[in-house]
């Protein structure tokens, strides 16, 4: 049993269980080992959640990085959309990034940065509007995942979720184009 093993098992048990029923017990039941045997690979049940989601955004953070050339607002859209996907990829993907810090992510966001930098968006400006795109996703999936439309009355519009990100999306982009000047 290695470290890759233990996470790709517990994103596996994640997908079938969902958040609330991940323990480091069913965790070992599951990978045939005693439960204290996984604390060689993680000292407490938050460094394993943190690893769930640092693999699980996997997907992201391999996504391409912005070239010069590159329209800021096109590729921040495309950015956004891409975090959103990786997000949906996994039951709970949402609660398990929240309040995560990507520490393996800093080189690729820097390049973002930069990007947005040289581009002519300022620096605060840029920073906020990641920030908000990046709440604002989190939310929305938190919401999406969550989602109890079956439960609602029939006179209760349903929610159609990608037209309401896209919706979100579009007026931080149009904020962010305003302070910009573009």
């Amino acid at each position: 049993m290695n470290r890759d093993t233990v996470i790709a098992t517990a994103l596996d048990l994640l997908d079938e269980v969902g958040l609330d029923a991940v323990s480091t017990r069913r965790l070992a039941k599951r990978l045939g080992v005693e439960q204290p045997s996984l604390y060689w690979h993680f000292r407490t049940k938050k460094d394993l959640l943190d690893a769930m989601a640092e693999a699980a955004m996997a997907p992201h953070a391999t996504a391409p990085l912005p070239r010069a050339g590159d329209d800021w607002r096109d590729w921040f859209r495309e950015n956004t959309r891409s975090f959103r996907r990786t997000l949906l990829m996994r039951r709970d993907g949402a609660r398990l990034h929240a309040g995560t810090t990507p520490t393996a992510d800093l080189a690729r966001l820097r390049r973002k940065m930069d990007f947005l930098l040289a581009s002519g968006v300022p620096e605060r400006d840029a920073q906020m509007a990641m920030l908000a795109a990046g709440r604002f996703t989190v939310g929305s999936v938190l919401e999406e995942q969550a989602d109890l439309g079956s439960d609602l009355p029939a006179d209760v519009p349903l929610i159609d979720h990608e037209s309401a990100f896209e919706a979100g999306l579009t007026l931080i982009l149009d904020g962010l184009a305003r302070r910009v000047g573009t």
